[in-house]
């Protein structure tokens, strides 16, 4: 799910997730970790998520200079193992 949002945004990706989950009798812990998933995944990128987008907007308003490769160096390090450590937390 962390993967999908960043190439869909996390807003379509958790409506449609949400819709499965719900027409499913699916595990306690696999709704967890799909809702972490969708709000932990997009943080990897800029497109991941409308409110990186409008945090961007805002800082570039106020001359903080971010450029999406720093953004995805950055995002490639702490996305993947808050990811990981959230969903081992699951357990």
């Amino acid at each position: 799910m962390g993967f999908v949002s960043n190439g869909m945004n996390n807003l379509p990706v958790g409506l449609a997730a949400g819709t499965a989950l719900a027409a499913d009798a699916w595990l306690r812990p696999v709704d967890n970790a799909v809702l972490i998933g969708v709000d932990l995944g997009p943080n990897l990128s800029v497109t991941g998520s409308l409110a990186t987008i409008l945090w961007l907007i805002a800082l570039r308003r106020d001359n903080a200079e971010i450029t999406t490769w720093e953004f995805l160096k950055t995002g490639a390090i702490i996305m993947p193992v808050s990811l990981v450590l959230t969903l081992l937390m699951l357990r």
